[in-house]
């Protein structure tokens, strides 16, 4: 019988409650604070960890609504322990502990990131393992080694500064678009040109790919665009979001696809909230299907931080004998993605 698993993600600014069995999406709720933080640029940790408080017990009633059950008919909860904000994270651990506790269910608290990769599944019947995972979000820009989404992980390469997320929501403050950034470029480049401005690709010379093939690096790329911005009185703002938006696309690829290619894994996930980017999603299918890999991305609406994920990667446990988190523990904010559970 396939186990039905509740999942609580609030690692960031999103209170978010999903609901599987098995493999099968039952509910997905997402309550977010963006337009909380809007006016500064940015998540605030502690308005963050104050919605996840309000928001907490209404999701979870949503959730089981939507899903029609009772938790009764809930056989596991899974938590996101890690990465994230602590203040945020520690709301949705306190949350989902006494609930289990209450229910007298297993507790699985489990990684962010890897959380992120196995909401895959719930959208396609064939097992991916192995896989190279191209993870990319306003936090995190990763490319990993998926050989067991329950167990065995291993980092291949990752920022050296700034995530690709957090670089558009740094030049969509610049080109005064909003926040957050990735959607507002997202839209503002449909209207320019890709190949109007060269910008620089991060980590991509001979020594670098000698050195460091699977790394990323967004700050020189934002420096690049904000001293365009400065010398360019008469800029397009649709032509900088575009060609901005080509740099960090052309490199996520570049080095995802050497990725595959290195280790001779022919299947490429992608996933995370840049993961929702339309210009991102169309050159991956161009260029995998080129190179002869099977790509898999999320819909957009799992690519962001969501419940469905956490519910996901703890349904997986359950069928794979994971062991449960056993007694009480707390959230890791900077919980490393090979440790895919407590």
């Amino acid at each position: 019988m396939q186990p039905v698993v509740l999942g609580i993600e609030t690692s960031c600014d999103e209170t978010a409650i999903g609901i599987v069995r098995g493999r099968t999406l039952l509910a997905n709720v997402i309550a977010s604070s963006v337009d909380e933080h809007a006016r500064f640029g940015g998540v605030v940790p502690e308005i963050a960890s104050r919605a996840h408080l309000e928001a907490m017990l209404p999701s979870i009633q949503r959730a089981l609504k939507d899903a029609k059950i009772s938790l009764a008919d809930i056989d596991a909860i899974a938590v996101t322990a890690g990465p994230g904000l602590v203040g945020a994270l520690l709301v949705g651990v306190a949350s989902a502990s006494g609930l289990a506790q209450g229910l007298g269910r297993p507790l699985y608290g489990v990684n962010h990131l890897a959380a992120h990769v196995s909401v895959d599944y719930l959208t396609h019947d064939q097992p991916t393992d192995p896989t190279i995972a191209l993870l990319v979000s306003g936090g995190h820009s990763s490319l990993l080694q998926v050989d067991d989404i329950t167990g065995s992980i291993t980092k291949l390469g990752a920022t050296m500064d700034d995530a690709a997320g957090e670089a558009f929501d740094k030049i969509a403050r610049i080109l005064e678009l909003g926040f957050p950034g990735g959607p507002a470029i997202d839209r503002e480049a449909v209207n320019g040109s890709a190949s109007a401005i060269d910008f620089p690709r991060g980590l991509t010379t001979t020594n670098d790919w000698a050195t460091r093939p699977y790394d990323f690096s967004f700050s020189g790329l934002k420096t690049a665009v904000a001293r365009y911005l400065e010398g360019t009185p008469s800029f397009i703002r649709a032509d900088v979001a575009a060609s901005f938006q080509e740099a960090i696309v052309d490199v996520l690829m570049l080095k995802a696809l050497a990725a595959c290619k290195s280790t001779g894994i022919d299947s490429l996930v992608i996933a995370g909230g840049v993961a929702a980017n339309s210009r991102l999603r169309a050159v991956a299918t161009e260029r995998c299907e080129k190179a002869g890999i099977a790509l898999r991305i999320p819909s957009p609406a799992l690519c962001t931080d969501n419940g469905a994920m956490v519910a996901s990667l703890g349904s997986l446990m359950v069928s794979a004998g994971r062991p449960a988190t056993k007694g009480a523990f707390d959230a890791d904010s900077s919980l490393k993605v090979e440790q895919v559970s407590l």
